[in-house]
Order: C-alpha cells, then structure tokens, then sequence
C-alpha cells in the first residue's frame, strides 16, 4: 500500500509543476462555460423550470462540468496507450506491484491536482459570476464527495479499458477517441440528460458514461434523494468494479500477445 501512495504523490507533483498549463485551461474552461451557459438558456425559451431544472441550476449544471473536465480527463486520456507503442510497458510489467494498480495510483496523483487546481476555482469563479447556489446541508456534502471519487472511479477503469485497445492496434487512438464522443453526450456533460429524449436516456444509463458525471450533477441539484440516491452510488460502484474486472480479463489476453523489440 505504501508503495502505491508514493508512486500517486510523484504524480501529484509531476502534475503540480504546470502551472502555466493549469492558468491557460481555467482560462479556456471559464470561457467555453460562459458560452455553454448562452446556448443552454437559450433552449429554455423564457421558462424557468425544465424537468425540474431550474435556470439556476443551469449554471450550476455547467460549472459541475466545467469542473470535471479534467478531474475526470473527458477529452482523452492516452498515456496507458502511448507506452504499450514505445514499449515502456515491459518496465511497467516488471514493477512490484499490478499493472492495474500502477496506474490507478498514477491517475490519483493526477486527478487529485485536476480537483484541487482546476475543479474547486472553476466552482468559486462560477459562484462570483452566475447566482448558483451551494449545498448548505453537511450531510449533502457527504453524499456529494462520494459520488465525485466514485465517478472517478468510473471514469478511470473506462479510460484503462478503452486503452487497452493499444494492444491489438498499432494506433488505438481513433477507437480511444470514440469512446470518449460517445461519452460526452451520454455522460451529461453535453447536457443534462433529463433534457434528452427518454429513449437516449435509456440508452444511457445502460452505459457507465451516466456515472461518471450526471450522477454527481443530479445529487448535487439535489434531484436524487433517499433510497434513490443510494441505489445510483451502489450502480456507480458497481459499474467501477466490473470495468476494473473486465480490464484485468483484456490485460490477461493484451500480455500474452505482447511483443517488444530491442530488449
């Protein structure tokens, strides 16, 4: 266990250092949110509520996405899938611990610093500039950090699955970035999905993508409640710990293809 927390405090600092970077995409989310905010009341068409969501919950909607962005790397994630083709992966192998593992620790460190960085001013810039509102309940605040470590969960055996593919492709990055568009319109990252078609939205939550991000958007709105809300984060849960099973039954099979040269 050790080991692990150390090799997620190195990319904590591996991904502290860039500053500028973590300026530059406050900046950009600050702005496509502003413009996410224009396009989105635009469809309310004068009214104050749709599907129980409140134009204030509207900008609360976007700021909880804006703010996930890259807690929850939506718009790609391809390390895993870079060193399998450089072939870094045979000393990830050799490390003393799993290879699951190596890199859950890995994407702590990062996603810790994307929260801290990015997630937490991207919901104070919001908060000063639009009249969202905050939970005042501590217990609600309770309920909401599980859920955002839980869709990080989700979030994260996805993107190691889908990365998987490296394996079989000599450039998995057009099937990686299939999933991740699929991703931003059933996540509710688009937009909220009690806005979307009833048949889109059965057809979403037969897929992880709802918990990765319109979960946490409903219990913070306060739309999921009681026996509801528990049901979701044990859902949330669940889909976590069978992608994580079903990514160690692909890395079985991915292993014993495994070819690197010059070593």
């Amino acid at each position: 266990m050790r080991l692990f927390w150390e090799i997620a405090l190195r990319s904590f600092r591996k991904h502290l250092t860039y500053r500028a970077a973590t300026i530059a995409g406050l900046l950009t989310n600050f702005f496509f949110g502003w413009l996410k905010v224009s396009v989105l009341l635009a469809l309310y068409n004068g009214r104050s509520v749709v599907e129980g969501i409140s134009q204030n919950d509207l900008y609360a909607f976007v700021a909880l996405t804006q703010a996930a962005l890259t807690y929850l790397a939506m718009f790609g994630w391809y390390e895993l899938m870079e060193s399998v083709h450089t072939g870094e992966i045979g000393a990830d192998l050799l490390k003393p611990m799993g290879y699951f593992r190596f890199w859950l620790a890995k994407d702590a460190g990062r996603a810790v610093v994307a929260l801290l960085l990015r997630g937490v001013i991207i919901m104070l810039f919001f908060g000063l500039v639009f009249p969202m509102t905050f939970p005042t309940d501590w217990l609600h605040w309770v309920w909401l950090g599980t859920a955002v470590f839980f869709s990080w969960l989700v979030s994260f055996t996805f993107r190691f699955l889908v990365n998987l593919a490296a394996f079989w492709s000599p450039n998995a990055r057009g099937m990686i970035n299939a999933g991740f568009i699929f991703g931003w319109l059933l996540s509710g990252f688009l937009m909220p999905l009690r806005l979307l078609p009833e048949w889109l939205q059965t057809i979403a939550y037969l897929t992880p993508f709802p918990y990765m991000l319109n979960l946490v958007v409903e219990l913070y709105l306060g739309l999921l409640q009681g026996p509801e809300l528990v049901r979701a984060l044990l859902l949330q849960l669940a889909w976590a710990a069978g992608m994580a099973i079903v990514g160690q039954l692909v890395l079985k099979t991915a292993v014993r293809r495994l070819v690197i040269l010059g070593g």
